[in-house]
Parts: structure tokens; sequence; C-alpha cells
């Protein structure tokens, strides 16, 4: 209690004698903003967090942090602002949603969200932003800047948010968890995504024909099918892609990676939402339920088509003969009968199929296996489509008797 006593005294004796000397410093001050302007050249930075070891350059006006007496006095707002992700402190709260923030630039930055104010453009592609961090950061997918760096292995970043989420990688850390199905979360925007799986809510729409997306990315992506633009291209194929994230797996085609392994079985695959989905044939989810009729599914792409059967919406259409689809794979498939196309040859007898699938099935008449079988006789079939005729022929006095 006398230890406490004597350290505020001691706050209190300095903020006093802080007072008295800060009009003889106004003459000082102009020199004090040219050292802050000298560290965001040289990259020098002055003060400590005794929190998290961080070293800060940035500082506003002097005050007094009189929140922890256990820690060092440190006279400076740019500390104070780095000390509130530790106390979680957000003292600035907007006045429409009421959310809070831990800065006024934070709050000014998130009241643009209502505005849709974006007064900070891009001057290479006019790409325009609400705030001016996330122009700068923008800026490096210019000149490819990425100067944040993991200390645990050579990836870098154009971000220190994207820096922040890799590290969950190496530790494993999820903190993003899901208050309905518990699932968690490395990477908060994924966690977002996650969450409108359950509401359903799509808030990116396209402006030019209505389609909306649960994903700005997504939204990204689909408006380039208007323009036609691809923007990126294999340097070893040519093929274009629409979105960069689709030519690195394309890639992947060249080099054979398949970078996301299987825990229980060892199996590899090139993208990690198709480990996702094949996870869940140890596991047995199905986490996409149709609100029509309540059949559920393991991958969200799977209940997509399964909802076209109640809509008939059949968006694939080709343009040759004006065919549609449901799926996009069947257009593929279709395509091939104008141009004669067939790509997948059977190593065993040489005979050749258009599309991938029609071969997988093709070699299963070498090897005599068959997947499929009824539920009520037990017989098997190497084709689906076998068994569904099966089904149809044999035992629909079965199904009415259900």
């Amino acid at each position: 209690m006398l230890e406490t006593y004597r350290t505020l005294r001691a706050i209190d004796s300095y903020w006093n004698d802080h007072i008295n000397e800060e009009n003889s410093q106004t003459s000082r001050r102009n020199g004090r903003h040219l050292q802050t302007e000298d560290r965001t050249h040289t990259g020098e930075k002055s003060y400590e967090s005794v929190q998290c070891n961080e070293v800060l350059s940035s500082h506003n006006h002097p005050q007094i942090y009189k929140g922890m007496l256990t820690e060092a006095f440190v006279p400076y707002t740019g500390v104070q602002m780095h000390r509130r992700t530790h106390t979680g402190d957000k003292p600035c709260d907007c006045n429409t949603l009421g959310k809070a923030c831990a800065c006024h630039s934070h709050l000014q930055s998130h009241k643009r969200t209502h505005t849709t104010e974006k007064p900070y453009e891009c001057n290479q592609c006019g790409k325009a932003f609400s705030c001016h961090s996330y122009l700068q950061i923008h800026k490096r997918s210019h000149t490819g800047e990425k100067p944040y760096k993991c200390n645990q292995c050579v990836k870098a970043f154009s971000s220190p948010s994207y820096l922040q989420n890799h590290k969950r990688t190496h530790t494993g850390e999820k903190p993003y968890e899901c208050n309905q199905c518990g699932k968690a979360f490395s990477c908060p925007s994924n966690f977002q995504n996650h969450k409108r799986t359950h509401t359903r809510e799509k808030p990116y729409e396209c402006n030019q024909c209505g389609k909306a997306f649960t994903r700005h990315g997504h939204l990204q992506s689909h408006e380039r099918t208007h323009t036609g633009e691809k923007p990126y291209e294999c340097n070893q194929c040519g093929k274009a892609f629409s979105w960069n994230y689709c030519l690195q797996i394309h890639k992947r085609t060249h080099t054979g990676e398949k970078p996301y392994e299987c825990n229980q079985c060892g199996k590899a695959f090139t993208r990690h939402h198709h480990l996702q989905r094949h996870e869940r044939t140890h596991t047995g989810e199905k986490p996409f339920e149709c609100n029509q009729c309540g059949k559920t599914f393991a991958c969200h792409r799977d209940l997509q088509r399964h909802e076209r059967t109640h809509t008939g919406e059949k968006p694939y259409e080709c343009d040759q003969c004006g065919k549609a689809f449901s799926w996009k794979s069947c257009l593929r498939i279709h395509k091939k009968t104008h141009t004669g196309a067939k790509p997948f040859e059977c190593s065993q007898c040489g005979k050749a199929f258009a599309c991938h699938s029609h071969l997988q099935s093709h070699k299963r008449t070498h090897t005599g296996e068959k997947l499929y079988s009824g539920n009520h006789c037990g017989k098997a079939f190497s084709e689906n489509t076998n068994l569904q005729k099966h089904k149809k022929t044999l035992h629909w006095k079965d199904s009415l008797c259900m």
C-alpha cells in the first residue's frame, strides 16, 4: 500500500512538473516533430511496449499513462494506442451502429462504411479506398513489395494483418470460433465468410445481373464473366484466368504440387477446399442443408447444384448451339461434342473420352471395381447410373411400401 502511494505521488509530481514546463517547450515542439519525421525515414523506433516488446516510433502529444502502475512510464500517445491492443480499450464509438474503435482515425475509416465514401484513389489503376492504409497495401500489388516477413519461414506479405494470419499456420492457433457449429478459424475473414453459410447472407451483388455472393473476391471474379477479362496468364502454356488464385492452382498441374495432405489417410490435394471436402468422407459431416427439402451435403457447391433441381435454373449456356446446363462441368463436356476433343485416354486399351469422369468409369471395366451397391439386395455396380436403373426396375415396389 505504501509503495502504491509513493508511485502515485511520483506520477502526480511528474505531471505538475510537466504542466509548468509545457509553455517553455513550445519553441522546441517543431524540433520534436522533425525528430519524429526523421524516424519515419530512418526506421528508428524509440518506445518499447513492456507487454509484448514491440518497438514503436510514432507519438502525437505528451500525455501521462496512469493505467498500469507496474509498468514503466511512457509519455506518448503512440505507445498508448499500441497498449489498447493489449487492454482492448475502444473509447471511440460509432453513433450509427455503436461499433467501438481504439482510435479516432479508425472510427473515421469505419464511418465511411456507412457513407461508402472512398477518398483515397490509386494513381495507377484508379481503384479507390475508404482508408489510407488500405491504399498503401493496395499499392504494393503494383510494386510487388512485401515488407512483412515471417521469422519462421521465408514467406513475406504486403500487410501486417496477412502476416499475423499466416503465423497462425505455424502455431495452429484458431481464435475465431463459430457460436453455431463450433468450427474455429485462424483468419477473421474466413470466419466471416463461414458465418454466412449459416445466415445465407450474400452482401456482394453484381450490378449487371443482380447475382449475389458471400465473398467480395467471388463477386470480382464473377464480374469478369461479363467483361471477359482474364488478366492472369500461365507462362508455361499460355492459358489465361480471371483470378490469380485460379492461376496459382493451375500451375500445380504443371509442377504436380499437392500441398494439402489429409492427416488421416495421407491423400494429397492441389486445393485446400478439396482437402476439406475429402476430410468429410472420414467424419461424415454434411454441414450444407437445402432449405426446401432438408437434404444435406458435404460440399457447398453440391448444395448449389442441388438447389437448381428445385429452381430449374440452367445458368451455363453453350455459345454454339444455345443448349443450357445446370452445371458448368456439364457445359464443358457438351462443348467437346462440337470440337470432337477426347483428351482423356485409357492407358490399357487406348479408348479416349471427352470427360475425365467417363474415363474413371471405363477403367473399372478393367479392374472389376464396383463402388455403388444397393441397400435392398446388396448388388454392386461400377457406375452409379446403373445402380439407379437397377433400383427403378426392380425395387420400385419396395419404395411404394416404405
